[in-house]
């Protein structure tokens, strides 16, 4: 071979791979995503669409460089683990995963395919990560709120109806138990008896309430989870039926027409997940990202409701809302 022929054949061979590069699409990484609520939920509508506008901001572009698999559960227990088993079928490169149930079923399903959540409310008690500093496994992602918040609740519903002395805990049997325990803890200085109520089906919260409704002085303390959402009108409806002053973990619940809601923003959370998630996607691992909670709550109180229950709301209370509802 001459020489000149060797050149050109082997700055050639060089050359096309670089040309070829070139001409290819951006690499396309895929991500599930596994929400407690109903397709149709627009709390849940609203909390997706945070999650891809922040993965926006940050450069993915679902349908360009990022493609998304969704799994909506509807805080139906039967569908979570088959929606896990589905979403891990697609090989991810990372699943995020809107609440407790959400991961409990991913994590049964892969130990290794990276998981963020948000809206979990004790990820250590669930065996989820080893620590909120050191996640330690395929799991991080963002809590709720700390358990010392819980007893504020019980303190909101005081604050408004003195005569309280008897409060229903309203919460996922599986899951919150950290929080009915601070709940728990702080009720004998109030001179309050708490009684814990399933929210597992429209039947079982119906009967609970509706029983203990029978005696007077009670109201309802609402923990966050997927039975609660899913059934918050319901609950709502219930407790307006029943006369029972409640507490509610997010300000969506006092939009539908409850009394007080205390908890954090629930959507800041989706947003920060995303975060995670483009950290991950760029080579991070969940192990080394800790587990955040929120670092603002936000009271809201509904004045029509409170009227309508024949409770007067104490000034000084009114003064701390960040949002009143009139």
């Amino acid at each position: 071979m001459r020489r000149r022929e060797f050149i050109t054949l082997v700055g050639g061979a060089a050359a096309w791979p670089i040309g070829a590069l070139a001409q290819q699409p951006d690499e396309v990484r895929r991500i599930g995503v596994l929400v407690h609520t109903a397709a149709d939920d627009p709390e849940g509508q609203t909390s997706i669409a945070a999650f891809k506008q922040a993965l926006q901001q940050l450069g993915w572009t679902e349908g360009g460089n990022l493609r998304i698999d969704y799994r909506w559960a509807a805080g139906d227990a039967g569908h979570f683990q088959r929606y896990a088993d589905e979403l891990l079928a697609l090989a991810p490169d990372v699943i995020f995963a809107a609440s407790t149930p959400s991961v409990q079923a991913l994590q049964q399903a892969t130990r290794t395919v990276p998981i963020v959540f948000a809206i979990v409310a004790d990820p250590v008690g669930a065996g989820f990560v080893d620590s909120l500093a050191r996640p330690g496994g395929n799991v991080t992602g963002f809590t709720p709120g700390e358990y010392g918040m819980s007893g504020k609740w019980l303190e909101l519903i005081k604050e408004i109806a003195p005569r309280v002395t008897r409060v229903a805990v309203l919460r996922d049997l599986t899951i919150g138990l950290g929080q009915l325990g601070a709940i728990q803890s702080v009720a004998p200085p109030f001179g309050v008896e708490v009684r814990p109520v399933g929210v597992a089906d429209a039947n079982e919260i119906e009967r609970g309430i509706s029983a203990f409704a029978r005696d007077p002085t009670g109201a309802l303390i609402v923990t966050l989870g997927p039975g609660a959402i899913r059934h918050r009108e319901m609950i709502i409806g219930l407790a307006a039926r029943h006369k029972l002053p409640a507490v509610y973990p997010a300000r969506f619940f006092a939009a539908d027409g409850g009394l007080i809601a205390y908890g954090p923003d629930t959507i800041e959370p989706y947003r920060r997940a995303a975060g995670y998630v483009d950290r991950i996607l760029k080579g991070e691992k969940p192990a080394d990202l800790p587990v955040q909670a929120p670092t603002k709550y936000e009271l809201v109180i509904n004045l029509k409701t409170a009227k309508a229950l024949g409770l007067e709301v104490p000034p000084m209370l009114l003064a701390r809302a960040d949002e009143v509802i009139e």
